[in-house]
């Protein structure tokens, strides 16, 4: 028996997926998963429906990265109301550094970890460069994203209409 049947099955399945979705425009929170520095799996199914939803998708070691986690931190007040995904390709180590240094863990609405499978949100919503960020409201419908440099003043001000 082949042996790489399986994994060819695997492959085309998760590009099928991928591109199903991906099709579909990203109206809805997609369905991602990460692995949080704790070691624990967080689900997209597990995000509170009274919150506006801001993905970020960042790597530590991106200058554009690291100019907007300055910013959105400078003006971290803006974004209580929401809840905050951070999530990234690279490896939990990195994750761990990047937590340590915006200290995010003193903020209970934001989420930082690596994605579980690696790319799929890079598949899922065709990302060529870092960061992007996508908001969505509070029943998990897509409003608007920022392929390129995110303004911090334009994202606050899209959440706070979405109150």
């Amino acid at each position: 028996m082949n042996r790489r049947k399986p994994y060819v099955f695997l492959i085309i399945n998760f590009f099928l997926f991928v591109f199903i979705y991906s099709s579909l425009g990203a109206q809805t929170i997609p369905p991602f998963k990460m692995l949080l520095t704790n070691g624990k799996t967080f689900y997209a199914k597990d995000l509170p429906h009274q919150k506006p939803v801001v993905i970020i998708y960042f790597s530590p070691d991106c200058e554009h990265c690291q100019t907007l986690m300055n910013a959105f931190f400078n003006k971290i007040n803006n974004f209580k109301g929401a809840e905050i995904i951070m999530i990234t390709f690279n490896p939990l180590n990195e994750v761990v550094k990047f937590e340590k240094s915006y200290h995010t863990y003193k903020y209970p609405n934001i989420m930082v970890g690596t994605e579980v499978p690696a790319f799929f949100l890079q598949l899922y919503y065709n990302l060529v460069n870092t960061p992007f960020t996508a908001l969505y409201d509070k029943k998990g419908q897509y409003i608007y994203s920022y392929r390129k440099e995110t303004p911090i003043d334009d994202l606050a001000r899209r959440i706070k209409m979405l109150k």
